[in-house]
């Protein structure tokens, strides 16, 4: 989808009118960086402009485009081209046509003829042949110059060639010669050469040649960064798994690729024309295979797209320090963030810690990447130190250490800083992570609960306040040095001064509940959770329309409803029957029970209030965890519980308020629970079926709530459905300076790293997901293309996180409970 709008942003309207203003090109490359931005972090776009402009434009990248691209994706092949040349790239592209050639063939009688896979190429043929490739190539030059970008035809003077074999191919030719000339004067002119395989024998008659072939020719004189063959799969598909192979490192899995049973045919022959070809070139030069839509991916991201083949490099496995050749292992380790360059901090960390370890060290020849990891006392091994270089990153090194790594260790854990730049990389390695005090705990192929909860514990326990952390060397260092800047995200603040999400309390005491208006659908929700924690009990559920029957959801003891008054609230209060009192009553009413709690002479129980009446009161505690204080939570014996549309719209919105610039505008629309089970049009099915109902346009209580805790004036418009329960905020946020949706999405990932009941997404939350989950789902980060304005969407469950979840979380900080006690995660 984000293609798709990129793409779109660069139509033929746009360019053609960027091209009309004569705005100049820094501006047009700004805009196409920042779109670039979209698909991969700041950091890695402009890592990757850099890596590709340092050398000369026409040995950027070699595109070969198959006749049936242009036929099928032509709009979005010039889209792709028109990304990169107005970043200032100019890919030299060669194309096919093949499928064309048979289709006028055919329609003219004429059995297309190959003999090992060469097309037989008569003069009949050749003239179809010929104007096919004049055809295709004015077609894709015409689709970039309305695209707003210079494309020039090449379509002759740069293959020089001798026939294959004229008796038995025809007019096929074998190249003898490249000729740059025509291709550098092109890029000079600021055009992108857009070239035929057409070749021409010395005295002027045109011979056919393959187009991958070609390519291949042209690589090996130009000695590209990157060879990129684009095809409708995107990618070499595995025979056996069917899956995508994402990359192949000839040193090392050549031989045994060969060997596999499914690799034959055609694979066979591409796989060994790549592998003859970079045999040829630098070892900074890979071939990708991918589909045209892939290309800004492949190109920009370290993640890449498609299947990479690089030659690479053996990889090596070494078990002590002595088998190390000289002083690689220093000169490596020197580059971790934890030694912060200092090579005395790296010999202490080899002689006080691998010298006397049992260990093993993957890395490639050269020592791009280098992964240590050793063993720990819990049985499942420590990856105590990733390296990669910049080379290492970008040549997708670290995807094939990593592969060796996951091979030889089924189980594995390890900790990243929160401000190192690659944490997502990390966190799509892993199965599982926590955060805590500025460090991630990441782990994979580990099942069993008890393992979990031990690791975390020992991680806990084992790093610092959040002022310094400590390494896996055992060096203290100050939170504030940071490896990787992030001062491309301007103000973001990083995520190395985020605070611990979690309390991990120690009572285990069991502690008496008391729940004041228990008929409504919140009241019932938190009677089940109270059921599984192990520490709390009911003594009372007070309701008057039930009083006398049985609370039959709860089932540790026998247990009648009542129908408590003020005076019976204070008796029990003055018993010290009660450590916590919810009061689950309508906005207005329960003011005489609070009253009657706090008036008791020996008055010591806390109260948590799921009405509206003290969420505007300073003397008690607001208490929405993740974006409040928790420590004043947990010290308060009086709690406001917020609003289910106040939950959903302030994590929805919080990340974003440094930015804010104007009102943000909440559409939300609930399920029918919301209106409760006092019977109104806003909970009749029958009126609700296909409608949706808007309420309380303007000034609703939420709307106050929002604004108050957020410090910014929002406009809010709540809206009733036809389902049960679930609430989904869509939420425009006009913005004081403009930010991709990359950089959204990072500012909430770091605002609610290690909260487990916030869940940050790309993609767009939907409310038929939420329902009956214990958390809150925001995604979407859709960003305007020509104003400074964002969409966030934010889903809840308006009865569990949004009213009886919440509580219990309430309930537990005052009581002094893990705060995620009881609430299945």
């Amino acid at each position: 989808m984000i293609l798709r709008r990129a793409r779109l942003l660069l139509n033929t309207r746009v360019f053609g009118s960027v091209a009309r203003l004569g705005l100049r090109y820094n501006s047009t490359r700004s805009t196409v960086v920042q779109l670039l931005n979209n698909i991969g972090s700041k950091r890695e776009v402009e890592q990757y402009l850099r890596y590709f402009t340092s050398v000369d434009s026409q040995q950027f990248a070699v595109i070969k485009v198959g006749g049936a691209i242009i036929t099928q994706n032509l709009d979005e092949l010039a889209s792709s081209l028109a990304f990169l040349n107005h970043v200032g790239l100019f890919p030299v592209v060669l194309h096919g046509t093949g499928p064309q050639i048979n289709e006028i063939l055919e329609a003219e009688g004429v059995e297309p003829d190959y003999i090992d896979g060469i097309r037989i190429t008569d003069s009949k043929t050749m003239s179809v042949v010929r104007r096919c490739f004049l055809e295709q190539n004015l077609k894709l030059v015409d689709a970039l110059e309305r695209q707003g970008v210079r494309a020039r035809p090449i379509t002759g003077g740069v293959f020089t060639a001798d026939y294959l074999d004229k008796d038995k191919y025809k007019l096929v030719g074998k190249i003898t010669k490249v000729d740059k000339t025509p291709i550098e004067a092109s890029i000079r002119a600021g055009a992108l050469p857009i070239l035929t395989s057409l070749a021409e024998t010395d005295d002027g008659q045109i011979l056919n040649v393959n187009a991958d072939v070609a390519a291949g020719e042209l690589a090996r004189v130009i000695e590209p960064l990157k060879i990129v063959y684009l095809n409708e799969k995107g990618g070499l598909m595995h025979g056996e798994t069917g899956e995508k192979i994402s990359v192949i490192n000839l040193d090392e899995e050549y031989e045994g690729l060969m060997k596999q049973p499914w690799v034959k045919y055609g694979t066979k022959l591409k796989i060994k024309e790549i592998h003859d070809l970079l045999m040829q070139l630098p070892r900074s030069s890979s071939v990708a295979i991918i589909s045209t839509g892939d290309l800004q991916k492949e190109l920009f991201t370290d993640s890449g797209a498609g299947t990479m083949i690089r030659r690479g490099y053996k990889l090596l496995t070494r078990n002590s320090v002595a088998e190390f050749p000289d002083s690689s292992l220093e000169t490596t380790l020197l580059k971790h963030p934890s030694f912060n360059n200092e090579p005395v901090a790296v010999k202490s960390y080899i002689s006080s810690t691998l010298e006397n370890a049992n260990f093993t060290a993957y890395a490639d020849e050269p020592f791009e990447v280098l992964a240590i990891v050793s063993e720990s006392d819990d049985g499942i091994p420590l990856l105590d130190k990733f390296v990669a270089s910049k080379d290492g990153w970008q040549n997708n090194v670290t995807e094939n250490v990593w592969s060796a790594v996951r091979a030889a260790n089924p189980s594995l854990q390890w900790t990243v800083y929160e401000n190192d730049d690659r944490t997502s990389w990390f966190f799509d390695r892993a199965d599982g992570s926590f955060v805590h005090n500025g460090q991630i705990l990441f782990w994979y192929g580990v099942d069993s609960p008890d393992q979990i909860k031990s690791l975390i514990k020992r991680f806990s326990s084992s790093t610092l306040s959040p002022q310094t952390t400590t390494s896996s060397s055992g060096r203290t260092q100050s939170q504030q040095t940071r490896q990787f800047s992030t001062s491309t995200r301007p103000n973001i603040k990083p995520a190395a001064q985020l605070k611990s999400k979690r309390n991990y309390a120690t009572n285990t005491k069991s502690s008496k509940i008391a729940l004041i208006g228990a008929r409504g659908y919140t009241g019932k929700a938190l009677i089940d959770l109270i059921n599984g924690h192990p520490n709390l009990e009911l003594a009372y559920v007070s309701s008057r329309e039930l009083n006398g029957k049985d609370v039959t959801d709860y089932t540790k003891s026998s247990l009648k409803y009542s129908n408590l008054q003020a005076e019976d609230v204070a008796r029990i209060e003055e018993n010290g029957e009660i450590d916590a009192w919810v009061m689950a009553l309508p906005n207005g009413v329960c003011q005489p029970f609070v009253n009657a709690i706090q008036s008791a002479e020996n008055s010591r129980s806390s109260i948590v209030d799921l009405s509206a009446d003290y969420r505007f009161n300073d003397s008690w505690a607001y208490g929405l965890p993740e974006l409040g204080d928790r420590e004043a939570i947990s010290q308060s014996k009086t709690i406001a519980n917020p609003g289910c549309y106040a939950t959903g719209s302030q994590v929805g919105l919080a990340p974003l308020i440094p930015f804010v610039e104007g009102q943000p505008t909440i559409f939300g629309v609930s399920g029918y629970s919301g209106a409760g089970t006092k019977p109104s049009p806003k909970n009749d099915v029958s009126f609700l079926s296909n409608n949706l109902i808007p309420y309380s346009l303007t000034d609703h209580i939420h709307e106050r709530e929002i604004s108050t805790h957020l410090g910014n004036q929002v406009s809010f418009i709540p809206h009733v459905a036809q389902w049960f329960q679930g609430i989904t905020l869509s939420i425009s946020v006009p913005l004081s300076k403009r930010l991709t949706a990359r950089d959204i999405k990072t500012l909430y990932e770091e605002k609610y790293a290690g909260e487990p009941l916030i869940s940050v997404t790309s993609e767009i939350p939907l409310v038929k997901d939420i329902a009956g989950k214990h958390g809150i789902v925001v995604g979407g980060f859709g960003v305007h293309s020509t104003q400074p304005r964002a969409v966030v969407v934010s889903t809840i469950d308006n009865l569990l996180k949004g009213a009886a979840t919440q509580c219990l979380q309430n309930i537990n900080l005052t009581l002094g409970y893990d705060e995620f006690l009881g609430i299945p995660l």
